[in-house]
């Protein structure tokens, strides 16, 4: 296996990080930080291994961004989080009402962050997430009320819920939001464009619109940057670039689980390999385990094929969610699996979803989980 990891948490009140050994056995605890604040998004910064961003949203004191650099130890909020420029125009007025992802940059711009917010908006740090600006190729675009109505969303609020940069090259950007679907940019997001073909939607006049999907996750395969997995609201669906079009391999799902869910995670050294959670997509819409039986599945063929991985999780009675950033990987050999569910547990497998077991019950409902190296 190699070094350990860490597992960054995020829930509805505060943040734990889980370190293990070695083995990925043995978990040592810190937390609670910031008890009590909603917590989105924690993120440790690759480019330097050390530095922590966290996305809370602080009660009365409204949304904002923390940085650490000790481990989490301590921290500093910053002095200007994202926020939308004033407006005297009621009509026209926005306002943050919380931060759900935070992106690093490229690995050419080791002080540059990304953010996406509800409502929709997309804001950059040029300072290691100190101070945020606006990004107007997407925020002010004249499609922006279209793409991403204010009316619209999850219950939390329309999201822009994922930032995606290309590790080749800095200016081509994807973006994922909850009410338009995907969106791309090959101008470091001066100008965008939608990146929805063959996706369904639901509740549209059109089943295939241009947008107004929700697409709840997305993940570039990372030994094949040009194929994009993708967990929709309405299926499992996949796009090998230079195509614009996406394929519903979520199909290929047993017919009594579907293929409705929130996240997709890639595998980091097979791009043919890809796992799920599926949740409850029929007509009552309940978003837990399908008849109470959690499961991941896997496929190992591009998604022609899933099959299912249940060993260690409840048999029955179990009818827990996994949110949008709450399922990741690590890099391990074998592959490490993690999830965090609406019932504050976390589960694993280090046998790349074959067996699962928990190292965490009890916490709040589980926001995010984010795997890092220690």
């Amino acid at each position: 296996m190699g070094a350990g990891v860490q597992l960054l948490i995020g829930t509805r009140k505060g943040a734990w990080i889980y370190r293990s050994d070695d083995g990925r056995r043995d978990w040592r605890v810190t937390g609670p930080i910031h008890l009590g604040q909603i917590v989105n998004h924690l993120v440790l910064d690759p480019r330097d291994g050390r530095t922590l961003l966290m996305a809370a949203k602080t009660g009365h004191l409204g949304p904002t961004i923390f940085r650490s650099t000790d481990g989490g130890e301590t921290w500093t909020e910053a002095a200007r989080p994202p926020a939308f420029p004033r407006s005297e125009d009621p009509a026209t007025a926005r306002a943050v009402s919380h931060t759900f992802w935070l992106e690093p940059g490229h690995a050419s711009e080791p002080d540059v962050w990304w953010a996406g917010t509800s409502p929709p908006g997309l804001f950059v740090s040029r300072d290691a997430g100190a101070t945020w600006d606006s990004v107007g190729g997407f925020n002010d675009h004249p499609m922006y009320d279209q793409w991403v109505p204010a009316d619209s969303g999850t219950p939390d609020g329309a999201l822009l819920n994922q930032i995606v940069i290309d590790p080749r090259d800095r200016d081509h950007m994807y973006i994922a939001t909850s009410t338009g679907g995907v969106f791309e940019s090959r101008d470091r997001a001066a100008s965008w464009a939608p990146l929805n073909q063959g996706v369904e939607a639901s509740f549209m006049p059109d089943p295939y619109p241009e947008f107004g999907q929700d697409a709840h996750w997305i993940a570039l395969a990372p030994t094949r940057l040009d194929r994009i997995w993708q967990q929709n609201h309405c299926g499992i669906y996949r796009v090998d670039r230079p195509s614009d079009r996406w394929d519903r391999i979520g199909a290929a799902m047993p017919p009594e689980i579907g293929d409705i869910g929130f996240t997709i995670v890639a595998h980091p050294r097979d791009a043919d390999t890809a796992w799920v959670f599926p949740m409850d997509g029929t007509d009552v819409w309940p978003r837990t385990s399908p008849a109470g039986r959690p499961a991941v599945y896997r496929t190992r063929d591009g998604g022609a094929s899933w099959e299912r991985q249940d060993r260690g999780f409840p048999a029955e009675q179990a009818w827990f969610t996994v949110k949008r950033q709450a399922f990741c990987a690590d890099a391990g050999a074998p592959l490490g699996l993690y999830l965090g569910t609406t019932g504050g547990e976390v589960w694993m497998s280090d046998d790349e979803g074959d067996s699962w077991r928990t190292i965490a019950a009890h916490l709040p409902e589980i926001y995010s989980v984010v795997a890092a190296p220690l």
